[in-house]
């Protein structure tokens, strides 16, 4: 998921670290019970902008204030290296009892055995607060390895100035459909502007997600086994994009090939009418669009139905902790709708609690996008990609580059679904 940019590097490498913190990034999951009867835990975030920095802060303090007797110490992790480090870290029984992370990154640390199962501490409350497609989304061989928090989903972005100078309408309703989407893009596409600007130069995970719109499974899984499919669902979301960008025109394809990042000052100047991004750029419209730029977030697009997999970040506990009871309170409380709502704000990203949903809607009234960013994240489904062991190899040696050249032209649809599916036998070894 989440926001793995230029961005994300930069922000990482300027966000305040974290008052108390280890500066080595790690911590023992073996630390136990001091001699006056105090657990004492370690809580790896990996919190980058300022604003979440301050609340993650926050919510340790108003724990540890409450909890005399189980302490949490924050550690500082990143983004760029989180999952290195613990794959060394769970291996050697070093990693903090808490770890944040997200969903597409630790199914496979689950499935080695790392993680506590922590089924039996998260409340019917909360059970019932997020959708089974996220839970289902989390759950290794009938274990749940982790409690989600925040997430994001692909929306789209449009220049209501520019909607309302080509007479077409700012869309309304709970989802925007495929079709609909490519007629007004080929309205909004004139003389020296595109109606949609579309920063896809990593396109693997922006293409996966949006194939649930249409059913796409990708992959089914038996065990540690994982078979490929690349049916017509499954390249539904690419050969619409592909004919948009080269019958139509109206995407650009010169954006296609560019970061969300690289795509924002041609939204800003009008060269796109329309640009499709992770639900979060919300933030860096707000905060960097010049100043009279009239935005919207438009509702989610839909195919058979508007659902997107669970991209989730996520909390687990280390299963060499001591304390996994501890830890999994300390989750609870941290996922509790004061905090989350807040989080949730800071990072603009989703809640995955359906009551923190509520609480955002309510204190935002709706205003900046979210109140479609927010019902984007209503329809989460579970993402059989993210049960495949050898995924994200194929992700980055097979599915990227491939999409890469389709998207660029260079070859057909019938290849890249060839390519795509060899690849994934090449990479699986030959027997998935």
């Amino acid at each position: 998921m989440q926001r793995r940019t230029a961005l994300t590097a930069m922000l990482a490498a300027t966000a305040a670290t974290l008052t108390g913190c280890a500066t080595s990034g790690g911590g023992s999951s073996s630390d136990d019970t001091d001699s006056n009867g105090t657990v004492h835990l370690k809580f790896q975030s990996l919190a980058f902008a300022d604003t979440t920095v301050a609340q993650t802060k926050k919510a340790v303090k108003a724990w540890n204030a409450e909890h005399p007797k189980v302490q949490v110490e924050l550690i500082q992790g990143s983004w760029d290296n989180v999952h290195d480090q613990l794959v060394t870290q769970l291996a050697g029984g070093t990693a903090p009892d808490i770890i944040h992370d997200e969903n597409a990154d630790i199914v496979g640390f689950g499935q080695q055995g790392y993680f506590a199962d922590l089924k039996p501490y998260v409340s019917s409350t909360l059970r019932g607060n997020v959708a089974d497609g996220v839970w289902n989304s989390l759950t290794v061989d009938g274990k749940l390895i982790a409690v989600p928090t925040l997430q994001q989903t692909y929306v789209v972005f449009a220049n209501t100035t520019a909607l309302a100078k080509a007479g077409v309408p700012v869309p309304t309703g709970k989802s925007l459909s495929w079709d609909d989407f490519r007629a007004m893009a080929k309205k909004l596409t004139g003389k020296g502007s595109h109606g949609v600007g579309w920063g896809l130069k990593q396109p693997a995970a922006t293409v996966l997600s949006l194939s649930a719109n249409f059913g796409g499974k990708w992959f089914s899984t038996s065990g540690d086994k994982a078979s490929i499919t690349v049916g017509t669902a499954e390249m539904q979301v690419p050969r619409r994009i592909h004919a948009m960008a080269y019958d139509d025109r109206s995407i650009d394809p010169t954006s296609l090939t560019q970061s969300g990042g690289d795509v924002l000052p041609g939204f800003y100047a009008g060269k796109y009418a329309m640009m499709v991004a992770g639900s979060y750029v919300a933030q860096q419209i707000q905060e960097q669009a010049p100043k009279g730029f009239q935005w919207a977030v438009l509702p989610p697009l839909a195919g058979t139905s508007s659902a997107q997999p669970a991209s989730a970040q996520t909390l687990s506990v280390s299963k060499a902790t001591k304390h996994v009871k501890e830890a999994a309170q300390f989750i609870d409380y941290f996922v509790a709708d004061a905090n989350l709502a807040k989080l949730a704000r800071s990072d603009w990203l989703i809640p995955a609690t359906a009551s923190a949903r509520t609480a955002v809607r309510e204190q935002t009234g709706g205003k900046d996008g979210w109140g479609q960013i927010l019902v984007s994240g209503e329809n989460s489904v579970d993402a059989p990609f993210l049960h495949a062991q050898d995924y994200p190899q194929w992700k980055d040696q097979i599915a990227t580059p491939t999409l890469q050249r389709y998207l660029a032209n260079d070859i057909s649809a019938s290849t890249l679904t060839d390519q795509l599916t060899k690849g994934w036998k090449q990479v699986a070894g030959g027997g998935h």
